[in-house]
């Protein structure tokens, strides 16, 4: 019954007109902003947390899970028009959408994306509705050793997401945990790495980390690059005959099923993400296809796969940032940075103190994922014209945009030259291979292990030991340590089969 009022509850707060209004706005900004090349769902939320400031809670959150939505179900416009990923996690898209596109197919292909995109979303939605509250009540049984344990187990996630080469990915990450000790110390408030700037203080305000690294550094990438005008889009007349494929996909059930499974599964485990999700779903698919020769040439199934993996990782991977206040991958940490910004404090804490506001949450995602499938249908050909706009154009407005959305929140000068230094670490981060994804994650996790190491370190009087034997505790440094040893036997694999010449 209590659960039964929460939803009630929670479903009250989404009958305000406004907040509709602000989910529908974030998720067609997500799918444009996903449409175009390099803008990533990290950047895309990095880029919407401005507009954020002013709103209620929920009405920015509804936003920011939009511009989510949005971005990784948008992402497959320009996979299959042009064979470009919108985003990391439309990679696999490409490999069937695109050779469907020029073999005539373009409107089936963009039909079967939406389609597959809005049942593996809402199957993922669905899923967080269910699975995620009562994880979270497990998780209320954390104390500051299960959380410091639970943020080491996430600091293994910077093994994973470090492109080619390890060590540079442990670099990266260092960097972020060397800049969550700028400002007063958590637990005797002595201050740190400040400089005397007042700014500093309460610690690197998030804004512009997150706008530095995802969007000033991509404007410094191709300014860089000298990118030229993207050209023309020959858009024929059968785009406009994009439509739902309810009956391939009738047909296509056990490739629906096991892809929109593996995608919430992979999504909810720390440094997965959409990019690996898609990948095995199509690799899965391929394996017990009845056509598997068909499989990269323009086939109906793998695009499926691709497709509806993609957007059922969005439920997923906010399941460890809702639950355990821990980003899964690049994106749900700007996302977890947005939310933290608007007063929701993501942990098990959230479903306690504030469970109208998580309930609200998860009907505002499923709300997100109806917009994303209409507003797909509906306005396939704008998204397409955006494609055509130059790079000449697009840059100076992103640029612009960062500006007034970092000093327009703190008015404070200061935050825009920290901006700026996060964009030129995070140019130079990627053009020399480091990438700007362990950065953020030690930024955010760094704050979490070591607090909770010094604050558990007080109340057990110095006995680290109650960190190995605490149950929970003892199974997430246990988890940590068999992540990271399959992470480098993957590794030490790929050397050897010469596909990974990182370290």
């Amino acid at each position: 019954m209590s659960m039964l009022t929460n939803y009630v509850d929670a479903f009250q707060l989404l009958l305000d007109p406004t907040v509709i209004l602000m989910i529908a706005a974030g998720t067609i900004l997500g799918l444009v902003m996903g449409a175009l090349p390099g803008l990533t769902a990290a950047m895309t939320i990095a880029l919407l947390i401005p507009l954020t400031f002013g709103l209620e809670p929920i009405q920015g959150v509804g936003m920011l899970l939009g511009g989510f939505v949005g971005a990784v179900a948008g992402g497959a416009i320009p996979a299959i028009l042009l064979g470009i990923p919108g985003t990391p996690s439309s990679v696999a898209t490409t490999l069937d959408g695109y050779p469907m596109a020029k073999k005539g197919q373009a409107g089936k292909a963009l039909g079967i994306a939406i389609s597959s995109s809005f049942v593996g979303g809402l199957v993922g939605a669905i899923l967080l509705l269910l699975v995620a509250p009562p994880i979270a009540n497990f998780a209320l049984r954390f104390g500051s050793a299960e959380f410091f344990s639970l943020g080491v187990f996430g600091l293994v996630i910077i093994a994973s997401v470090s492109g080619n080469s390890m060590s540079k990915g442990l670099v990266a990450g260092l960097i972020g945990l060397l800049l969550s000790t700028v400002g007063a110390d958590r637990i005797n408030a002595n201050l740190r790495f400040t400089g005397d700037e007042p700014a500093l203080i309460m610690g690197i305000s998030l804004l512009p980390a997150l706008i530095g690294l995802f969007a000033v550094a991509q404007v410094l990438q191709d300014l860089a690059a000298h990118k030229k005008d993207k050209k023309e889009i020959n858009v024929t007349n059968n785009v406009a005959d994009a439509k739902p494929y309810w009956g391939l996909l009738g047909r296509s059930w056990k490739i629906l099923t096991s892809s929109t499974l593996i995608g919430t599964i992979v999504g909810a485990i720390p440094g997965a993400g959409g990019s690996i999700s898609s990948f095995m779903a199509y690799d899965q698919a391929k394996r017990f296809s009845k056509t598997p020769e068909k499989f990269g040439k323009g086939h109906d199934e793998g695009l499926i796969a691709s497709e509806s993996a993609n957007n059922s990782m969005a439920g997923g991977a906010l399941i460890p940032v809702l639950t355990l206040g821990v980003p899964g991958e690049v994106a749900t940490a700007v996302l977890m940075g947005g939310l933290t910004i608007q007063g929701v404090r993501p942990g098990p804490a959230l479903f306690e103190q504030q469970t109208t506001l998580a309930y609200g949450i998860f009907f505002a995602f499923i709300i997100a994922n109806i917009f994303m499938f209409l507003t797909q249908l509906m306005g396939i050909k704008l998204f397409v014209r955006v494609l055509k706009v130059p790079a000449k154009i697009l840059t100076p407005l992103i640029l612009m945009f960062c500006v007034i959305g970092v000093y327009g929140v703190s008015g404070n000068f200061f935050e825009l030259w920290l901006m700026l230094g996060f964009g030129v670490l995070g140019f130079f981060l990627n053009r020399y291979g480091f990438g700007t994804a362990p950065v953020i994650l030690g930024l955010i996790l760094g704050t979490l292990v070591e607090s909770n190491l010094r604050r558990g370190m007080l109340l057990f009087d110095g006995d680290w030991t109650q960190f190995l034997t605490r149950p929970i505790s003892a199974t997430l440094l246990g988890l940590s340590a068999v992540l990271l040893v399959i992470i480098l036997f993957q590794r030490r694999q790929d050397v050897k089969k010469g596909t990974n010449t990182g370290n």
